[in-house]
C-alpha cells in the first residue's frame, strides 16, 4: 500500500502483567505488517525494551511526541510515562492498571484529535484499572463517555457477528435493564452498524429470547411475550429483517447462525459463550456504534499464561486489520483488500491460545 493510503493505528498497552506487550510485539514481529499501516503504539519506551528483550524479539522503534512525527517502516512510540516500571506476569497490580488507563487515555485523545485514524486496545484487567478517578467498568464505558454515539459491544468474525442488549451487568440485573425502547434501540444500532461498517446493504438479524425456550409462552417468564415480541414486531414495520425470539440452548448448535447476518443476545454470557466456542482466539470485539473505530481482541489479559512466550497473537492481529477495514467501508478507501486481511490471518485452534 503506498505510504500517504497508510492508515496510523493507536494501539493502547493494556494490563502489562497479562499477554498484551507479548501479542502486540509479536504482531509487529512479522516485518510485513509495516506495510499496511502505521504503529503508535502508546507504552514507555524502557517497558517495551524490557518486553522486547524478555520475548526475543528485533524489533525496530522509535519515540516520537506525535503521531504527526510517525514513521513507516517502525513501531513507533508515544510515552505517557517515561519510566520503567516494574513487571510481574500474571499479578493484579493496581500501579499496572494505573499505566493501563494512561496509556489508554492518551491513545483516546489522538484518535479524538485525528492523529490517528483507528484504535486497538490491547486487554485490561478490569479489577486493577479501578480508582477513585477511573470507575468505568472497561474499554467500552470508557470511550462510549468520551466520543459521539452510543456504544455497542459487537464480537465478529467472518462468518458470525454477535450482539448484546445487556453487557457486563450481574445476572440479577438483566431483566430490569431490558426494555422494549433498549431492544429497538440495539437492533437499529446492530442493523445500522453492518450497513456502514460491513458493507451488508439489507441485514437479516436474529434475536435470541430472553428466558430458556423464549419463555415457552409465558411457562418460563413473560418477558419473551411483554417485552421482545413487540420490540420485534415494531423493528420488521420499519422494514427491518429482524427473526425470532429463537431458543438460545439450540440455536448455535443447530447451525441456525449460519443464516443470518448477525445475532442479538439477551447478556453477556448467552452471546459470548457460543461465539467463543466457535472462533476463539480468531474473533474480534469490536465496538460499533461510536463516531471512531476500535476493536480488541476477543480475550483477556490471560494471566496464567503471561511471561511464557506462548500467547498467540491471532486475535490482536485480526482485531487490528479489522479495525482498517471498518475505517475503510465507512469512509469508502477499499484500497486495502480482503486478500490482505486474509493473508494475515493465522490457523485456527492454534496450541497454546488458552486466554481467558
Amino acid at each position: 500500500m503506498e505510504n500517504n493510503k497508510k492508515l496510523k493505528v493507536g494501539i493502547s498497552i493494556g494490563d502489562m502483567n497479562g499477554i498484551g506487550p507479548e501479542i502486540v510485539l509479536k504482531t509487529f514481529n512479522d516485518k510485513r505488517i509495516f506495510e499496511f499501516c502505521i504503529p503508535v503504539i502508546y507504552c514507555s519506551l524502557r517497558n517495551l525494551n524490557y518486553f522486547k528483550e524478555h520475548f526475543k524479539f528485533d524489533i525496530k522503534t522509535k519515540v516520537i511526541k506525535s503521531p504527526n512525527e510517525a514513521l513507516i517502516d517502525c513501531l513507533n512510540i508515544i510515552e505517557p510515562w517515561t519510566f520503567l516500571q516494574e513487571i510481574n506476569f500474571g499479578k493484579c497490580d493496581l500501579k499496572i492498571g494505573e499505566l493501563a488507563v494512561k496509556s489508554l487515555e492518551m491513545a483516546a485523545k489522538d484518535i479524538k484529535n485525528n492523529l490517528t485514524q483507528v484504535l486497538v486496545t490491547a486487554p485490561i484487567n478490569k479489577e486493577a484499572i479501578q480508582s477513585e478517578t477511573f470507575t468505568f467498568k472497561g474499554h467500552t464505558d470508557y470511550l462510549d463517555s468520551k466520543f459521539e454515539g452510543s456504544s455497542l459491544m459487537f464480537m465478529v468474525t467472518n462468518n458470525l457477528k454477535i450482539g448484546l442488549l445487556t453487557e457486563h451487568v450481574p445476572v440479577s440485573a438483566i431483566k430490569e435493564l431490558i426494555s422494549e425502547e433498549l431492544v429497538i434501540k440495539k437492533i437499529n444500532g446492530i442493523y445500522e452498524s453492518l450497513q456502514k461498517d460491513f458493507s451488508i446493504t439489507k441485514p437479516k438479524i436474529a434475536v435470541l429470547g430472553i428466558n430458556p425456550h423464549s419463555g415457552d409462552n409465558g411457562v418460563i417468564g413473560n418477558e419473551d411475550d411483554t417485552v421482545l415480541k413487540p420490540a420485534l414486531e415494531k423493528a420488521k414495520e420499519k422494514g427491518k429483517l429482524i427473526y425470532g425470539p429463537y431458543a438460545a440452548d439450540s440455536f448455535f448448535g443447530s447451525g441456525n447462525y449460519k443464516n443470518f447476518d448477525a445475532v442479538i443476545a439477551a447478556y453477556h454470557d448467552q452471546g459470548l459463550i457460543p461465539f467463543k466456542t466457535l472462533s476463539f482466539g480468531c474473533g474480534v470485539n469490536y465496538t460499533s456504534g461510536l463516531e471512531i473505530v476500535r476493536t480488541s481482541p476477543d480475550h483477556g489479559t490471560a494471566f496464567e499464561i503471561a511471561g511464557k512466550g506462548v500467547a498467540d497473537e491471532t486475535s490482536f492481529k485480526k482485531a487490528m486489520f479489522s479495525a482498517i477495514e471498518i475505517y475503510l467501508t465507512r469512509t469508502q478507501e477499499n484500497e486495502l483488500s480482503s486478500n490482505a486481511l486474509t493473508f494475515f490471518s493465522l490457523p485456527k485452534n492454534k496450541k497454546n491460545s488458552k486466554f481467558n
